[in-house]
């Protein structure tokens, strides 16, 4: 008799569920995904979509679905001081010449994908509760008394997952020490900006960046200022648009017309996690954010959650139930090497963008030549490195890139 597919529970609807669900469904498994919200949805800020993980959405058919919605970032894209002196360009493509880089309005990342997945296999409605696990299943508990089984379950819930407690003693959020101010501004109300640009500012003890989204018709902003105050990590706060402005007043003049024009914006706080002792624990895997959440510097939070879908999808594909428990550990022994230097470094970066590393010569010197580790960051192919993996072609950290 033919095996039954493995059936996978994905716990949380944004971007690194719903794209890890997409991964699943990609190599044949069962996916039901639940969102503790009344419906899918995500709040208007900007992110990066990299090669690294865009080459992992064509795979899975996204590729025309990305080019329309996305807002295309090329050879434009510099670093500046904050009187806009240019420090260096930031590297777009990969190693190849590829510029497969996009600013997404985080909505059209998440419909996108969405529309990749069955509406069945969504469950809105869902905020989880519990988890029972044993040598036969894993069983989730949900508000509303509802009640599903899994051969596996995905914790894509966040930074203050419900089921990380369920791996491992929970471990606060650090505190960065930065408010990020953002918001969304019309294109055609700034007609001297640099399109397809992604443009950093750079200033002491704070930076100003902007990008495209939507196709390039609106300009995504954020402006990351200190603060004494823990403030919390939340999406939607409204700002302070005059304290935002007052906060860039004296820098180059394209930052200081943006704000002049900006109406309203919203501000969170900015908060990442040491790394876990572990991210998983019999049939349940945290990803994303529930397992490495990491500072916007580097702007890899998404691109590194898409990655462990995909990872979790190939080690995953073809396996029997009974197995589960015996991969889940492989996953994270595959990932935690690279995600881990990544959220090192985006802390560094963060602290380069503030001018609180080093002299600014040094600073200069370690932006002007990022584009090496951008490369390599950019290059790594998690689909490849995982079939190698799994197949026994080589040791963790073999397949890993060297970032440096």
């Amino acid at each position: 008799m033919q095996a039954r597919k493995l059936r996978a529970a994905v716990v949380g609807g944004g971007i690194g569920g719903l794209a890890a669900a997409r991964a699943l469904m990609h190599r044949g498994i069962e996916v039901a995904v639940f969102e503790r919200a009344e419906a899918l949805g995500e709040v208007g800020a900007g992110v990066f979509i990299f090669p690294n993980s865009l080459r992992q959405m064509v795979r899975m058919g996204l590729g025309p679905a990305l080019d329309k919605v996305g807002g295309k970032v090329g050879p434009a894209s510099r670093y500046c001081r904050m009187d806009g002196t240019v420090v260096g360009r930031i590297p777009t493509t990969d190693s190849s010449g590829w510029n497969g880089m996009y600013g997404m309005h985080r909505a059209d990342l998440l419909n996108a994908i969405a529309a990749t997945i069955p509406p069945e296999a969504i469950h809105t409605g869902h905020r989880c509760t519990g988890l029972q696990q044993d040598e036969q299943g894993a069983r989730l508990e949900f508000a509303n008394g509802n009640t599903f089984e899994a051969d596996v379950v995905i914790a894509a819930d966040g930074i203050q997952s419900v089921l990380q407690p369920y791996v491992v003693d929970p471990m606060p959020p650090e505190y960065s020490g930065s408010r990020a101010y953002r918001g969304l501004i019309a294109r055609d109300k700034l007609p001297n900006w640099l399109d397809e640009a992604h443009q950093v500012w750079m200033g002491d003890g704070k930076h100003f960046m902007v990008f495209p989204v939507r196709s390039g018709q609106l300009l995504n902003y954020v402006g990351f200022v200190p603060t004494e105050d823990q403030t919390v990590e939340s999406w939607s706060a409204i700002g302070d648009r005059d304290e935002l402005a007052a906060s860039f007043a004296d820098w180059d003049a394209p930052v200081v017309e943006l704000l002049s024009k900006v109406e309203s914006c919203f501000w969170w706080g900015l908060y990442d996690r040491r790394p876990l002792a572990s991210w998983t624990r019999g049939r349940l895997a945290l990803l994303g954010d529930a397992a490495h959440p990491m500072l916007p510097h580097l702007g890899q939070g998404a691109n590194q959650a898409i990655e462990d879908g995909v990872a979790l999808a190939v080690l995953l594909e073809g396996r029997s139930p009974e197995e589960v428990p015996e991969i889940l550990p492989r996953y994270e022994a595959l990932r935690r090497v690279r995600t881990d230097v990544i959220q090192a470094e985006a802390r560094r970066n963060g602290l380069r963008y503030d001018s609180r590393w080093g002299s600014l010569e040094q600073r200069d010197r370690e932006i002007a030549n990022a584009a090496k580790f951008r490369r390599q960051l950019y290059d790594y192919d998690i689909e490849a490195a995982a079939i190698a993996f799994r197949d026994g072609k080589g040791t963790t950290t073999e397949l890993e890139v060297a970032l440096t």
